[in-house]
């Protein structure tokens, strides 16, 4: 489509919303709940990069680490941070109230960032608050130094909460630890591996590392 990357969502919205021509936007045929391509102009490394769509549908995500303000600074700080998205392809659903990118996901706000091959929000019609993300195939986190991989993981909006699952792992330098699933807790910035049917976490620790983190503690 003259060199234009495409991806498709489901919108409630009347034809001819927005005029064609550079940029971002919907266009196609349908009824009250249409089938539309999102198109927008400009390749980046072969992808397209979700921008207006993504502000409009995840900026509820930014609202809801606001209201726990409450619940300290940190929090605060990260919930008036932006998100950054960008996928190969879009699908969003009004009437189910999703979302889902596909395609070499990358999802970035302040000092988290998330990659997956697919990326699945669910979100409140009323307030468009995201209740839950949930992101699949080939995952990594990586937050404070440390990067935790798992075949699926689950971002819990009130509780900002991650669990990865899947063959799980998490990494901080030479250091891994290894089990069948990672917990991210990002206000307390702090993980928890659990073992799975044997209950067993495997760990690789060099010395030398945990010295030298020691030795920067107590300076």
């Amino acid at each position: 489509m003259g060199g234009r990357d495409r991806g498709t969502f489901r919108t409630g919205e009347p034809r001819g919303s927005r005029p064609a021509g550079e940029g971002c936007g919907p266009e196609g045929e349908g009824g009250d709940t249409m089938t539309r391509t999102f198109r927008c102009g400009g390749r980046t490394a072969g992808r397209w990069r979700v921008c207006l769509l993504a502000l409009l549908a995840l900026a509820a995500w930014s609202r809801s680490l606001q209201a726990a303000e409450g619940k300290g600074a940190r929090a605060d700080v990260q919930g008036n941070l932006p998100i950054e998205i960008t996928a190969d392809r879009l699908l969003a659903d009004s009437v189910k109230e999703t979302v889902t990118f596909e395609g070499n996901v990358r999802a970035k706000q302040g000092e988290v960032t998330l990659f997956s091959d697919r990326l699945f929000a669910e979100y409140q019609g009323t307030g468009r608050s995201v209740e839950k993300i949930t992101a699949e195939g080939n995952v990594r986190v990586l937050h404070a130094g440390r990067e935790a991989r798992g075949e699926r993981a689950v971002f819990y909006n009130q509780e900002q909460r991650i669990v990865l699952s899947g063959g799980a792992g998490l990494v901080q330098g030479e250091d891994s630890l290894k089990g069948d699933t990672v917990t991210i807790f990002l206000q307390e910035n702090r993980s928890v591996v659990t073992g799975g049917e044997g209950g067993r976490v495997r760990a690789v620790i060099h010395p030398r590392g945990i010295l030298e983190r020691k030795e920067k503690t107590d300076r």
